[in-house]
């Protein structure tokens, strides 16, 4: 199974700071690039990956320091506790949705092939992008776009779409495109495109809150000195990130002592994201948008 590069690699294990002999967690092992890089380093310790995606199974290490287990990240604390680990000394996530789903036509996630309308990261869950378009009312579907994709038209585009399903169901990329390119801005369309199937991806897969579950479980998880890292690829992502590592809760709200000391769970290893070079963007046009943020357990 073919996966593209690792978006910024190096910093992100460097992130880790890696001791020889501790436990580490991969959250989204995807083609193992991350996985293997602290395998190099963490000498007798152990290592647990998840992926939700069957396709990741292809990819995994032969190694008795490893695990991988096939499970949406939102489990971790349940997932670490039935292999008896009550602690970790590092969490690395790297967010949204691998080079592989994109590029495979089947799965519905790029607006360049069409396909029929799936965009489920796990393919035993039953919520399909095809569903939420027959079955979600204008109020709720409005919702979606505008809390995910972030589109100041998210009702009218709402709205087109259940008009148009009264008379026809819409199955294939190719047809949704049909039903709101009256919508996307000249120049701008595949901006546009990329904004609704982020909110439809989103919702589909409950991303948000997966997100949120796991850091809070990494707080929980996480020893003293343990180090939390991620990157996220769009502001909905980064913001929840960010806002939980600065301050313990999502909406970034600093909460201090008697003595004014911050009261946070965490503290930020890196005050601004680390972005990828001009080099690796040349490389690699998926790392484009990466954020890569670090915390150390307090």
């Amino acid at each position: 199974m073919t996966y593209h590069e690792t978006v910024l690699l190096k910093e992100s294990i460097d992130g880790l700071d890696i001791k020889p002999g501790g436990i580490y967690v991969d959250v989204t092992f995807g083609g193992g690039g991350h996985s293997k890089e602290i395998l190099k380093k963490i000498g007798d310790g152990k290592l647990i990956a998840f992926d939700q995606d069957e396709d990741a199974l292809e990819n995994t290490i032969d190694d008795k320091r490893f695990i991988l287990i096939n499970a949406n990240f939102r489990f971790l604390k349940n997932f670490l506790m039935f292999h008896k680990i009550l602690a970790v000394d590092g969490i690395i996530a790297d967010l949204g949705i691998s080079s592989h789903q994109i590029d495979d036509p089947e799965r519905g996630f790029s607006t360049r092939f069409n396909s029929e309308l799936d965009l489920r990261m796990d393919r035993k869950s039953e919520l399909t992008a095809k569903q939420i378009l027959a079955e979600y009312p204008v109020e709720r579907l409005s919702k979606v776009f505008y809390d995910y994709g972030e589109l100041k038209q998210s009702y009218q585009i709402a709205n087109t779409i259940v008009a148009e399903r009264k008379s026809k169901e819409i199955r294939s990329v190719d047809e949704l495109k049909t039903v709101i390119e009256k919508f996307a801005e000249r120049g701008k369309e595949n901006k546009f495109y990329a904004q609704i199937f982020q909110a439809l991806r989103i919702e589909i897969n409950g991303e948000m809150e997966a997100l949120k579950e796991l850091l809070i479980q990494s707080n929980e998880v996480l020893n003293k000195g343990g180090r939390l890292v991620a990157i996220a690829y769009h502001s909905l992502e980064d913001r929840l990130v960010k806002n939980y590592m600065k301050s313990g809760n999502f909406e970034g709200t600093i909460e201090k002592d008697f003595y004014g000391n911050v009261q946070s769970p965490m503290k930020m290893v890196t005050r601004k994201p680390i972005v990828p070079s001009e080099e690796e963007i040349e490389k690699n046009k998926r790392a484009r948008s990466g954020k890569l943020r670090i915390a150390v357990k307090n």
